[in-house]
């Protein structure tokens, strides 16, 4: 009988060996898999920075061979659009009803009604209410439309 269970559990130990070596290389197996896959990555990620550097080292270069009078007349229009930029925002702030329509942006950010900042914003209550109100679209059409 204790040959019968010594046997047995030398047949139970070969069989677990057995196991654990096909486990281990399905592990290993799957390593190298995990590993190629990373060393892919690594490779197109290279790939692309390299040939991003070399795309900017060819407009560099097309750059520098380009003529004087290319890149004077580039310069100028980039300067021209500039200038027009900076005049229109100049314009915009320099009106003498900007610093209301600044005041009438707040009020309506805060909530405040229509009524409420014609009459404590511009100051024409009353009588002068409808004038107010005109004063008021004419105020956010112009101003606006300027910043659109």
């Amino acid at each position: 009988m204790q040959g019968i269970a010594l046997v047995s559990g030398f047949a139970c130990c070969f069989e677990a060996r057995k196991g654990a070596l096909k486990l281990a290389k399905v592990e290993e197996f799957e390593a190298l898999k995990q590993a190629a896959i990373d060393s892919d990555m690594v490779h197109e990620i290279s790939t692309s920075v390299y040939v991003s550097e070399e795309s900017r080292k060819k407009e560099a270069e097309a750059i520098l061979a380009s003529s004087d009078d290319d890149v004077e007349g580039a310069r100028k229009a980039l300067e021209a659009m500039y200038t027009n930029d900076l005049q229109a925002e100049a314009s915009t702030s320099e009106h003498p009803d900007y610093p209301i329509y600044l005041e009438v942006r707040k009020s309506m950010e805060a909530g405040k009604s229509v009524t409420w900042i014609v009459e404590n914003v511009l100051k024409m209550g009353g009588r002068k209410f409808a004038d107010g109100k005109a004063k008021l679209e004419t105020l956010l059409q112009q101003f606006e439309g300027e910043q659109k």
